[in-house]
């Protein structure tokens, strides 16, 4: 599995040479598993020197992607939600495929609208139905 590319999107791919993984010892309580296995997954991947990005898209990622990024443009993933290392790897490279992705989506432009004709007039109806209900909380007048 670790000898598989990582497929992003259809037509982009991270080579699986370019990623890096290393293995280490998961916190927290689970007796003696915790204590003897290294089931905590770290997986590295450079996306300044990645050659499998072209400029647009590195650009792109290191700008969406800067608060996760070491100094050296390297982007970590560590998991250890599962008691298994194996099951932490799947994990590790769904999040990193999910993460890459998220960055390079490109948002649908936004077409402002303009409130119809019927809409302006249910407010301004229920805003003068408001109006009248707070005026009827008042003090009687004397003309009343």
């Amino acid at each position: 599995m670790e000898r598989d590319d990582l497929e992003i999107q259809p037509g982009f791919v991270i080579p699986a040479a370019e990623l890096g993984w290393s293995a280490s010892r998961s916190g927290g309580p689970g007796g003696q598993n915790v204590n003897k296995l290294s089931t905590r997954v770290s997986l590295r991947w450079n996306v300044a020197e990645s050659v499998a990005l072209d400029e647009a898209r590195r650009v792109k990622l290191l700008g969406k992607l800067e608060a996760r990024l070491t100094k050296s443009g390297e982007l970590i993933v560590h998991v250890d939600s599962s008691r298994s290392q194996l099951d932490n790897r799947h994990e590790a490279r769904r999040r990193l495929a999910e993460m890459v992705r998220e960055a390079l989506h490109v948002a649908k432009k936004r077409r402002p609208t303009k409130p119809t004709k019927g809409s302006k007039q249910r407010r301004l109806e229920s805003k003068k139905q408001r109006s009248d209900t707070k005026k009827l909380r008042g003090r009687p007048r004397r003309d009343d």
